[in-house]
This record gives C-alpha cells, sequence and structure tokens, in this order.
C-alpha cells in the first residue's frame, strides 16, 4: 500500500448535474467503469413512456428493502402520479417526503454512495435527492475477543462506525459527547470521528489531535492501527503512547475521565489519548469487582517485571553471581546443565526465540488448531531439547515462566514491548551481571519519564507523583473513595 500523496495531485472539477436524466446515468456509469454492483432502477410512467426518475445505489452498501418499502412505494403513491406529467413540484415533493438532503454537483454522488445512501433523479432537474438507506451484512455485536472479563458488559465495537458510536450512547446518555467526524484517504475516503465529553476533555489535546488528523496525507486507511502510527508523539519507543480496546465500556471509562476517543470506519479497536502507562496494567474487572480483586493489579505489575527480566535475572545469577543462590538450589542447576554445549545466554537464546516462533505460528494458524500447536509444540520441543542435552531443565522452567507471565497483561501491545525488551536485557545481563540489569532498568525507566502522550507524562500519577491519584494507580480503594472527574482536563496538571 502506497501510504504517500502524490504532491502534484490536483484536486477534481466540479461537474454540475444535467437537465437531461439520460445524460446523468450515463456519466455516473462512465466514472464507475460500468461496475456491477451499480444498480440504476428506472421509473415510467408506464411501459411505453419516458423515463421521468431513476434510484441509483451500490449493491451491497444499502438497505434493499428500505428502498423498496420507502421510496419506491412512496413514487407509485397516487399523490406523484398526480405530479409526474405537469413535473412542475415534483422535485419539492419527492424531497420533503423521502430526501435528506440535496447535491448539485455529480462529483458528490460518488462519495455519497459509498456511504450507503440512495440517489434519487428526476428528468428535467440540474441535482439529485439524496435518501438516508445505509445497510447491507455487517458482523453483528458479539462479545470482545481479545479483552475477555468474567464479569462486566459483553458487547464489543464492530467494523461500522455509525454502530460503534451509538454503543458509546448507549453508555453516555448526555448532550455533552460531542463526536466530530473527518475524512481521511484520497481513495479509501475512510470516515474517521473523534469522540469527547465537553468540559471535560482538555481543548488542546482535542486542538493537537485535529491538527495531526488533517495533516495525514495517504491513500488508504484500512484499520485504526494506520491512524495510530501516524498521531503518535514516539513512534520509536517500544512502549505504546495510544491505547486501542474493543470495548465500549473501557472508552466510556475513558471519556469521562477527559480523555478523547478515535473511531475510524472499518475497523472494531478504537483509540484513545492521552494514555499513561499504568493504564496498560488495569483491567476493566478491577472496578466490576469488590475492592480486594483490585489488588490484583500488583500481581500483573509483578508478572510485568518477570516477563522483563526472568531470563535476564537467571543469566545474571548463574553466570556472575552464583553466591547468591542457595547451595542446593545450585547444584541442582548445574548438575542439568551436565553436558549443555551452549552458554547460559545462547541456550536463553535459542529458547525464547523458539518459543516467539511458536506463538507466532498459534496466532497465524486456525483457531482450532493455533492453541494446541503452540502449547503441544512447546512442551514436546522442550522436552526433547532437555533430553538431547541442547537445553537444561532449569532454562525450560525459567522461559516457560516468563512466558506465562507475559499473558497476564491485559494489553496485548503492552506484551509486545516486554518481549522485544527482554533480549536487550540478556545480553546486558550476559556481559554485566545484575549490574547490566540495573543499568537496563535505569536507562528503560529514564525513557518512560521522558515520554508524553498528548501533553500527559507517560508515568502519570507515579511521575510526576501526585499523592491524590494513588487511590487508583497501584491498587484501588472502594469505589466510594474514587472521585468521578476529568483527570485529563489541563495539560500536565
Amino acid at each position: 500500500m502506497d501510504s504517500s500523496e502524490n504532491s502534484q495531485d490536483t484536486q477534481p472539477v466540479e461537474t454540475p448535474f444535467s437537465s437531461n436524466l439520460d445524460a446523468n446515468i450515463a456519466f455516473i456509469r462512465k466514472e464507475l467503469g460500468y461496475s456491477s454492483d451499480l444498480i440504476v432502477r428506472e421509473l415510467k410512467t408506464n411501459e411505453q413512456a419516458d423515463l421521468y426518475a431513476c434510484l441509483i445505489y451500490i449493491d451491497g452498501l444499502t438497505d434493499t428493502q428500505d428502498i423498496h418499502e420507502s421510496i419506491l412505494k412512496t413514487l407509485n403513491t397516487k399523490g406523484f402520479s398526480k405530479q409526474r406529467n405537469s413535473n412542475a413540484d415534483l422535485f419539492s415533493l419527492v424531497k420533503n417526503a423521502i430526501g435528506t438532503q440535496e447535491i448539485t454537483h455529480l462529483n458528490e454522488v460518488f462519495s455519497s454512495m459509498f456511504n450507503g445512501n440512495t440517489l434519487i433523479l428526476l428528468d428535467g432537474h440540474n441535482s439529485a435527492i439524496v435518501a438516508d438507506t445505509p445497510g447491507g451484512d455487517q458482523r453483528s455485536i458479539s462479545p470482545p475477543e481479545e479483552q475477555v472479563v468474567l464479569r462486566g458488559p459483553r458487547d464489543s465495537f464492530t467494523e461500522s462506525l455509525i454502530t460503534n458510536t451509538a454503543l458509546i450512547r448507549r453508555k453516555i446518555k448526555s448532550k455533552d459527547l460531542w463526536i466530530k467526524t473527518k475524512t481521511i484517504g484520497s481513495v479509501s475516503q475512510t470516515s474517521t470521528s473523534i469522540v469527547y465529553i465537553k468540559g471535560l476533555a482538555s481543548d488542546e489535546v482535542i486542538q493537537e489531535l485535529e491538527s495531526k488528523l488533517d495533516q495525514i496525507q495517504i491513500k488508504g486507511v484500512l484499520d485504526s492501527g494506520i491512524i495510530e502510527q501516524f498521531i503518535e508523539e514516539n513512534p520509536f519507543s517500544p512502549f505504546p503512547t495510544i491505547y486501542n480496546t474493543e470495548r465500549p465500556d473501557i472508552i466510556a471509562a475513558g471519556l469521562m475521565e477527559g480523555r478523547v476517543a478515535i473511531i475510524v470506519e472499518g475497523s472494531p479497536f478504537v483509540l484513545l489519548v492521552p494514555a499513561v502507562f499504568i493504564q496498560f496494567i488495569q483491567a476493566p474487572e478491577d472496578y466490576y469487582q469488590r475492592t480486594d480483586y483490585g489488588l490484583l493489579r500488583l500481581l500483573r505489575i509483578f508478572s510485568f517485571f518477570i516477563a522483563l527480566i526472568g531470563p535476564s535475572l537467571y543469566i545474571a545469577l548463574t553466570t556472575f553471581h552464583q553466591e547468591i543462590i542457595p547451595t542446593e538450589l545450585f547444584i541442582s542447576i548445574t548438575a542439568g546443565r551436565q553436558g549443555v554445549p551452549f552458554p547460559t545466554l545462547i541456550e536463553a537464546i535459542i529458547m525464547e526465540g523458539t518459543f516467539e516462533i511458536l506463538r507466532e505460528a498459534g496466532l497465524r494458524m486456525p483457531k482450532a488448531v493455533g492453541q494446541a500447536v503452540s502449547i503441544v509444540g512447546a512442551l514436546v520441543i522442550g522436552q526433547a531439547a532437555v533430553e538431547a542435552g541442547i537445553i537444561s531443565p532449569s532454562m525450560v522452567i525459567v522461559v516457560s515462566i516468563t512466558a506465562i507471565s507475559s499473558f497476564v497483561l491485559p494489553a496485548y501491545n503492552m506484551g509486545i514491548s516486554v518481549r522485544i525488551l527482554r533480549f536487550p536485557l540478556m545480553l546486558m545481563s550476559a556481559s554485566f551481571g545484575l549490574f547490566g540489569i540495573f543499568i537496563g532498568l535505569a536507562l528503560l525507566i529514564i525513557h518512560l519519564c521522558s515520554l508524553y502522550s498528548f501533553g500527559t507524562p507517560y508515568l502519570s500519577p507515579l511521575s510526576p507523583f501526585k499523592l491524590a491519584d494513588q487511590r487508583d494507580t497501584l491498587i484501588r480503594v472502594p469505589l466510594y473513595g474514587l472521585l468521578l472527574r476529568g483527570v485529563y482536563k489541563k495539560r500536565n496538571e
């Protein structure tokens, strides 16, 4: 896909409608290359009479039942029959009864039809009436597949922009919920909506987001991930600075906190800005269960560090700091490494690389066999490698615990960041031991402190530290102790 626009592209010349109906139909058919999905329904007073009107729409994008019941039946009523011969007030009569708007240039009809609308053209009139008839086959609302919870709402976003905005409206029934829609992509003409609550969201964040969206020059937007890459402030950072989710309840909660959502037509994942680090550790169930369930955040943070430095810590202890390991445990580890031809670092890289291959294969294969292949493959390969003397049993245990810990994180993209950072930390631990791990973690913290997401510090509210906001950071206090307010109303507050 070509992501750049030709600098010499020019705006299309606006072509006015002709008063001749046949000429207008011929122009539309020619511009669409006589496509087979272009439907032209011709209307006549009788079989011998001349054509007086027609309906034009794209098959599969419109509700055909609505067209038959609302438009055709209306045009065939007795009141319209009387107006056909005179043709004087027929246009205004049809517009008032059926249409939602009027367009005066032929170039405008294509974007209207691609949005599922039906065009009504009348002979002798140099404009068209647009009837709102979006429809066609779309995926129904289903439970979320990636962010599953035991307790909480079971609806998820779909690929329909209208459906997604309606899901948010059902949860936030406020006149202050504002939605602004832009069209991005010179070829795809993808509708992208900015959703926020007026009075809670920062005006500076909204203006910055609108400015970044207006600057996007691309031929096609096929998913919200493309928009994310254009508006993120730190494209070379391994950490995600824009949150994405398929759950409407998470978006609704974020909007009530003062964040801004970006919905892209054709994508079931909605973006949320600003995003902070602790947000990727939190899960919806933290608020739907009792307070003690919120303590599991500490378990997720612990799992985050295990997934990040587990292999590195094992390499450092077995290579440089054997005196820290209890004697009986060290003897057991040493006995397991007898006959292993590789140093601990190479051993860890082989196992981590093999598991990443199995994980990627499990994602790309059909669901019926994907999980079985990844699990059975890991068990079989691990057992075979131990029996062959290529890998020590302790390394298999460390890599397994590390892999399981990475699955504890609710946000998949944060898990990818951990998987990327794991390898440089392994190299540093193999070179400098625990000192190398501490240097790597220090550099990591410095990097996190330097990140911003639309003007909000990435480590907020931990850095800069805000005591009042610690009630919903590492742990969650009872809900009556939380103030429902816009925490991102002011930049850097």
